[in-house]
């Protein structure tokens, strides 16, 4: 025949923990080492220990009752022991809930305006658009400075569609910015940076 195995020691708290709450009284270490060999099949040598660590657990109560120690653990407190844990576990719970939601809105609002959307490309090109045009227009401004006062007037006549388009774009851009600012709550900076509006963008004059 095979030796029979002994409790582990999870098993040995489980039947001391059984012994208690069947009892329902209060006992001392001589007695638990006595009874707890002879009803739950835990070895005399060994109560000790396990009582300690169910006592440091909280899951057994002892005091010093003139020169004598008791220990003793009722159902009712176990009932409640259970009920405190499932509220401390539920409240972590709760509390990493609320984390994750505010992580994931402050993710989703760092993503704001880092779309390579097709309004943002549209605004990108026609901004690039506009430098050109300013600079071409600056270009011929300067050649017809020394000219005939007629000649530059006509110049001037010219360029002037050219003006009012760069203007109507610029408009629009500050529309677009002013629209982002009020929806997302975002920094003109910010704006001028995802946008990759210069800081001397205006209208030209």
């Amino acid at each position: 025949m095979s030796k029979k195995r002994g409790l582990s020691v999870e098993e040995k708290r489980s039947k001391m923990m059984e012994f208690f709450y069947e009892k329902k009284d209060f006992f001392q270490l001589k007695e638990l080492e006595k009874l707890c060999q002879k009803e739950k099949g835990i070895t005399s040598m060994s109560v000790k220990e396990i009582l300690t660590s169910l006592v440091d657990d909280g899951m057994v109560d002892t005091d010093k009752i003139g020169t004598s120690v008791y220990f003793w653990a009722f159902p009712s407190k176990a009932s409640q022991n259970r009920k405190r844990k499932i509220k401390e576990l539920t409240d972590v719970i709760e509390t990493a809930k609320q984390k994750l939601h505010v992580l994931n809105g402050s993710i989703q609002k760092a993503k704001l305006g880092r779309e390579n959307n097709e309004n943002r490309s549209t605004i990108l090109s026609q901004l690039a658009l506009n430098k050109e045009e300013k600079s071409s227009i600056l270009k011929q401004l300067e050649q017809y400075k020394e000219c005939d006062p007629e000649v530059l007037e006509e110049a001037k006549k010219e360029t002037g569609v050219a003006f009012e388009a760069a203007n109507r774009w610029t408009d629009n851009v500050f529309s677009t910015k002013s629209w982002i600012k009020k929806k997302f709550n975002f920094e003109e900076s910010v704006i001028d940076k995802q946008f990759a509006v210069p800081e001397d963008f205006d209208y030209l004059g």
